[in-house]
């Protein structure tokens, strides 16, 4: 085995320095992934190291149960591999105390919710981890899962899990807590706390009234901002971050050199000092959302739709494409910019510069099928409000629309054509319902018009925007029958003509 057999622990670790183990936890994080273990447990490193705290986390894993594991036989290390062209650095945060399975032992997350010693619960659960209707933007109280939370049972939905904790917490002294979401929702902080609030509210007014009293005084939701590539680990990466440490790492996480948290400063328990991490406490989060959900992810889901369909594995190779890389810059510039409040630290132009050299990260290797995974649920945060400021702009937003188009031809393509193997590969809570509305769609206006219409998947508002849809059902139609690199010639064609009208207006 490459590294030896031995495994990583708190007496082997090679030359890499691993801090003290922490001497209490203060935070539990429900989302034990990749992504939290490679940002928000690097930053509480740092924070511990420059002023200590019982700060050491909690990890709370979904369902798997094979990163629980590894952890526990590893003394709750790991290493983060930073990965650029050319060069791997290995550090071990070393910030967990404990972990375990949500799905395993769902009364626990209760348990661990309602302790003081609790004082920050973290989350990394991804957009459909929230239990809510993309549509509406409420809780969706027909979901079976949240109806038996709702019930009485021990809950197993991220909210119906927060939303009891805090109901245990606040009969047993409700000691203050904060509640940071880290997920891609535009004002997650708000978005939590309303949809923790109406999980309450559906409660019979004996158990929930004591609660949102408490909520009112001692709990707060701070909105965020996270910022990281941080894509799967391969077997590949364990056998190279296990050779570099000359112990066995089993769950290492490779991770991007740039990184990015905004946060709001509002956490009634206190909080670490992530700042030392290089975390920016602000009162622009909004702004800093919209910058990260709609310039980076927004053109992320393109290149990955895009890179996809020409049969691209992973994103560099997809931004390698001439035609995509065009594509990639006309919405991030022409779409994506105007509908986005630079917060008042950020260079957009810079930061433009950095987004293209990260997604060009050859070394990092990001795959397309794991970028457009989800986005039943991703884009509904991505695409409607930027769509819609064009559309009342007397603008079509040509390559929202290719996105949108392109989404729909990796997961539901018309009868008859084969996205490729990296479109298959990809997951989405809605890919067999929409799966079953192309099988009997008579073309792309048909396919569209259902799910963006009827469906309504993107919002109600952009539902009633026919030519946004007519043009949606075009670019797949195109797609299916000439080929994607068409459908990217017709937007990126489209989208400067109008910026040269545009343009001459302006000058006129």
């Amino acid at each position: 085995m490459t590294g030896g057999t031995a495994r990583l622990g708190r007496s082997r670790h090679g030359d890499i320095a691993v801090r003290p183990a922490p001497r209490a936890a203060g935070i539990l994080h429900l989302g034990l992934g990749s992504f939290h273990r490679a940002h928000q447990a690097a930053y509480t490193a740092a924070a511990m190291d420059a002023q200590g705290g019982d700060w050491g986390i909690v990890g709370v894993a979904s369902r798997s149960r094979g990163i629980v594991e590894a952890l526990r036989a590893q003394d709750m290390l790991y290493a983060v591999a930073t990965i650029a062209p050319g060069s791997t650095a290995l550090s071990i945060p070393g910030v967990h105390t404990d972990a375990y399975v949500a799905a395993d032992d769902p009364e626990r997350v209760v348990a661990d919710l309602a302790d003081a010693r609790i004082r920050i619960a973290t989350l990394t659960v991804t957009e459909h981890g929230y239990s809510y209707s993309p549509a509406t933007q409420h809780l969706d109280i027909d979901d079976p899962v949240v109806r038996a939370d709702l019930g009485g049972g021990t809950p197993r939905s991220t909210i119906g899990q927060l939303a009891r904790g805090l109901q245990r917490r606040a009969s047993s002294g409700g000691a203050p807590i904060a509640i940071l979401s880290c997920d891609n929702l535009a004002s997650n902080g708000t978005h939590t706390e309303k949809l923790v609030r109406e999980f309450l509210a559906a409660l019979p007014a004996s158990e929930g009234a004591e609660t949102l009293a408490y909520l009112d005084a001692a709990v707060t939701f701070p909105s965020s901002m996270v910022d990281r590539i941080v894509p799967a680990t391969t077997p590949r990466l364990r056998d190279e971050v296990s050779a570099l440490l000359g112990v066995r790492d089993d769950v290492p996480v490779p991770a991007e050199p740039f990184t990015m948290w905004a946060i709001e400063d509002r956490f009634a328990g206190g909080r670490p000092a992530w700042e030392a991490g290089g975390a920016v406490f602000t009162d622009e989060v909004g702004q800093y959302e919209q910058l990260k959900v709609r310039l980076l992810n927004g053109t992320h889901s393109l290149i990955a739709y895009l890179g996809a369909l020409s049969g691209a594995a992973t994103i560099p190779e997809a931004i390698g494409s001439a035609g995509i890389e065009a594509a990639a810059r006309a919405v991030l510039r022409d779409e994506y910019e105007p509908s986005v409040d630079v917060p008042a630290a950020v260079d957009v132009r810079e930061y433009e510069r950095q987004l293209f050299e990260r997604w060009g990260n050859s070394a990092l290797g990001h795959r397309t099928t794991q970028v457009g995974s989800d986005g039943s649920v991703k884009l509904g945060q991505r695409i409607p409000e930027p769509a819609l400021q064009a559309l009342d702009a007397g603008r079509m937003p040509h390559l929202i629309a290719l996105t949108v188009a392109g989404y729909l031809s990796c997961i539901a393509p018309l009868p008859g054509t084969d996205p490729g193997e990296h479109a298959r590969a990809m997951t989405d809570p809605a890919r067999a319902g929409l799966a079953d509305l192309a099988a009997s769609a008579r073309d792309g206006r048909d396919l569209a018009q259902r799910v963006v219409g009827e469906r309504r998947l993107f919002g109600e508002r952009l539902a009633e925007r026919d030519a946004f849809i007519d043009r949606v059902g075009q670019l797949v139609d195109t797609i299916a029958r000439h080929g994607v690199a068409a459908a990217i010639d017709d937007c990126v064609g489209a989208s400067s003509a109008a910026s040269d009208t545009t343009t001459k207006e302006h000058r006129a």
